[in-house]
This record gives structure tokens, sequence and C-alpha cells, in this order.
């Protein structure tokens, strides 16, 4: 099975990376590939248009370890492979369009397990996901 684990870096993505480490047979198995993927905010146009390109792609470099090396390190001391990756973009556009693009057969997210209401208001990235994203999705509370 091929599996796209998005991660953003806070408690709710490491409680997804402790689920995979506590079901690894179920998940991490041989017969699995698994792909971390993590959606770095894009400068703003305006702003981005006045920067270096090559500034502009350190900073997306940078911002996008700052998720990755810290998972890069679970996995390694938990003994996982996956791959890591690191995009620009809106996240849940970003997660749905790689999800379906390259497809994945699952796809895991951690969820702050708002309320509906508190959807609504706040928005959400797993609730856009699911609602745009035609890949299953597993949410991880």
């Amino acid at each position: 099975m091929k599996i796209l684990v998005a991660i953003d870096g806070s408690v709710y993505s490491q409680r997804l990376l402790d689920y995979l480490a506590a079901n690894r047979e179920a998940w991490l198995g041989s017969s699995n590939r698994c792909t971390l993927l993590h959606a770095v905010l894009p400068v703003p146009p305006h702003a981005a248009s006045m920067l270096d390109r090559n500034l502009l792609k350190d900073y997306y470099r940078e911002e996008g370890e700052k998720v990755l090396q810290p998972a890069r390190e679970f996995f390694a001391k938990h003994g996982f492979e996956a791959e890591f990756v690191c995009k620009v973009g809106s996240p849940a556009s970003v997660i749905s369009s790689t999800a379906e693009a390259e497809h994945y057969d699952l796809l895991m997210l951690g969820s702050h397990g708002h309320s509906s209401l508190g959807n609504l208001v706040m928005g959400s990235v797993a609730t856009k996901v699911m609602a745009h994203c035609g890949v299953p999705v597993l949410l991880v509370r």
C-alpha cells in the first residue's frame, strides 16, 4: 500500500507519528511505502516578487526542514523507512492534489478534533482535504 502522511509539526502530527509507531506492523510493514509530506504556506505574491529567488527557495527549504527533521529523527529512532517531501502551497490543496496525482492508496492526517461548528468558523485542513480528495483518509485524533 502506498501511504501519504501529512504533517505540520503540531502536537496532532506527533500523535499521528505515535499512532504509526504503535501500529507499525499494520502501516509500516515491508509491503507498504510511506511518504511524509509537509506543506509550507507560500509567501504572499507581492512580497515574494520583491525577494531574490534563491532567498525565497532557501526560506521554503528551511521552513520545511523545521517540520521534517524531527519526523526524520523519529522514523530513524524507530527504524522506519519513509520518503520526506516538502511542497509550497495551501496545505489542503497540496495534500489533496499530491494524494490524487501520485496515486496514493491512503492519506493519513492528524486532526485537532474541532466540532462541526468549530470547523465552520475556523476551517480545518482535514475537513477541506476530506471534501476535495478522492483518496481514502484516516484521521488520527
